[in-house]
């Protein structure tokens, strides 16, 4: 065989090889949707939370076709939900794709709407991240910046359970609005 038929037959096989490799967002959403156990039980008291409630209703936003339509509030939660067997399942270094961006989205755009209905001003949420899964996520109200947020691996976004969710938005928000108290002439602006 001479070298460039050897060089012919492994591009040929590094393109099969390429176009048979499932793409991260099948991936994701075989892990995540293929469960045999729901990892949020359809009676759980945070999908009836004011946090919940904002969750669902910034997922149905984003769904420009109707698709959630027919699923239950815990499945459409359930994309947030990786325990850790299923977190391990997932690649440490990959780039996140669009779906996930739009869940990241959506987690502090429910925030910035809590902290919209408790101070009465207008929050507005910033993600900023890079092809690789870095970068930030802010809050600002007024001129004040009351969250900020590193993101790393976001490819890898998501949470054990649903309440821990829940804690972490309640954290944000609880800090968000201590700071708008403390610095409300900064936020009115």
């Amino acid at each position: 065989m001479s070298s460039t038929a050897i060089h012919a037959f492994a591009a040929r096989r590094r393109v099969s090889l390429i176009l048979s490799a499932p793409t991260r967002a099948q991936q994701y959403e075989e892990l995540t949707m293929t469960t045999e156990t729901a990892n949020i039980a359809a009676d759980d008291p945070v999908l009836n939370s004011e946090f919940g409630i904002e969750m669902i209703r910034q997922m149905r936003a984003i769904d420009p076709y109707g698709s959630y339509d027919k699923l239950t509030p815990a499945e459409i939660l359930e994309p947030f939900i990786l325990t850790k067997e299923q977190k391990r399942e997932l690649p440490v270094i990959g780039d996140p794709d669009e779906i996930v961006i739009a869940r990241i989205k959506v987690f502090y755009n429910a925030i910035a709407a809590m902290i919209e209905k408790e101070c009465g001003l207008m929050a507005a949420p910033l993600v900023n991240l890079t092809h690789e899964g870095f970068g930030r996520a802010l809050i600002t109200v007024g001129k004040l910046v009351v969250m900020d947020r590193t993101l790393r691996d976001v490819h890898r976004f998501s949470f054990p359970s649903l309440s821990k969710m829940k804690d972490e938005a309640d954290k944000i928000l609880s800090v968000a609005l201590k700071l708008i108290g403390a610095h409300a002439d900064v936020a009115g602006l």
